[in-house]
Order: C-alpha cells, then sequence, then structure tokens
C-alpha cells in the first residue's frame, strides 16, 4: 500500500491508492447510482447563477445549493425528489480504514467536472460535526488542486490529484479554504467521455 505523503496541517495525501481494477469498479457503480440519482446542475444561492460543474449525491444526506434555500444537506435529490442512492462500499471502506474517526460517513458528494470546469477557494462548513474529516476520491483526468489556511488571504500550494488518488483534510485543514484550478484534459481513459469525477466523503451531523 502507497504510504500517506503531504502531510500538511492534517491534509493527507495517498497517491494511486486505488489501483486501475479498483478505479474501474468504482466508476462502474457511481455510473449504476447515477440512473436513480441523476447529476444535476446546482445554483448559487442569491444570484442563482449555475455552477460550472454537475453534481449528485450518495448517501443519507445530500450537500445541494439553489438560488432560494442556498447551501444545505437534505434526504432526498432536488430534482427527483426521491432518497438519495446509497454510498458504494467500496466508499465506505476507505472512510473506515483512513479516515480515523469512528462514526461513519452520511454524504457522499460526487462531483463531475468537464470542459472548463473548476471550484473557486472555499471551506465546506455546512456540516455540524467539523471534528471529522473530509475524504477526497479522484476518478478520471488529474485535477490541480488549490489549498491554503484557514484565511482566504494565506499563501496556498498547489497538488496535483490524479485519478485513484485518495487524499483526506482533517485537523486544522478541516477548515482550510481549497478548490479546483483546472483540469487537464487526456490525462486518463477511466471515463468513456474524459473528465473527471471527484467523490467528497463527509460525515454531517455529530454522532450521539
Amino acid at each position: 500500500m502507497t504510504r500517506p505523503t503531504g502531510d500538511l496541517d492534517g491534509f493527507r495525501l495517498w497517491p494511486g491508492l486505488l489501483d486501475r481494477a479498483a478505479q474501474e469498479a468504482l466508476r462502474d457503480e457511481v455510473f449504476a447510482r447515477m440512473r436513480g440519482g441523476p447529476l444535476y446542475t446546482p445554483r448559487m444561492p442569491k444570484s442563482g447563477a449555475p455552477m460550472s460543474v454537475r453534481m449528485t449525491n450518495f448517501g443519507a444526506l445530500g450537500w445541494v445549493t439553489d438560488k432560494e434555500r442556498g447551501y444545505r444537506y437534505q434526504e432526498t435529490h432536488p430534482d427527483t425528489g426521491k432518497p438519495w442512492p446509497e454510498m458504494p462500499e467500496m466508499v465506505l471502506e476507505l472512510w473506515r480504514k483512513h479516515s480515523g474517526y469512528a462514526a461513519d460517513p452520511e454524504a457522499c458528494l460526487v462531483n463531475l467536472y468537464e470542459g472548463d470546469a473548476r471550484m473557486g477557494l472555499h471551506v465546506d462548513s455546512d456540516e455540524e460535526d467539523w471534528d471529522a474529516p473530509v475524504l477526497s476520491i479522484s476518478l478520471g483526468d488529474t485535477a490541480v488542486f488549490r489549498i491554503g489556511g484557514v484565511l482566504r488571504s494565506d499563501p496556498t500550494r498547489s497538488v496535483r490529484l490524479a485519478s485513484g488518488d485518495v487524499c483526506m483534510l482533517g485537523g486544522s485543514s478541516r477548515r482550510a479554504y481549497h478548490g479546483v484550478d483546472r483540469i487537464l484534459p487526456g490525462t486518463s481513459r477511466l471515463l468513456p467521455k474524459g473528465g473527471r469525477i471527484n467523490l467528497t466523503v463527509r460525515r454531517v451531523t455529530v454522532p450521539r
């Protein structure tokens, strides 16, 4: 197993943790679940401007955003009104093995990056349980990931996340600003149409 590298204030990166067979298996599980929880275009609060990524969720809770109600977690898909598909077992296993957190995750946000899609610097702050880390799984084309500090003005560093890489934001990095500057097309053949799928695994509520 590849040992963790890049430990920076709780940020850890496991390069190539998922081999090609595991990547293909997880990709297929993701695509199968998208039939029950299709991708949709999220919209920014207040302005209603569309985000450049399309997304869906797996698990008991899903992160959504729209003009009317803003950022939040809910139990149902905003378009279909149905519960989110269950989380893939491989995702749960990765969380249990690498997160160091006792309770299982409740949400797996699925972002599809195509073309010039990106994600601006932000902090994952809609969860009740900030003691739980955020685990990120990359499938497909390489992303140029940027991470800084707890202030937007803090210095940042860039990390390339390739298909099969797993990283974690824990400790003080759980509150760090981070985002995706761009996707490097043609760096993977995992997804039939190219692009990148990112699975962001989160615990939302405090275990009781």
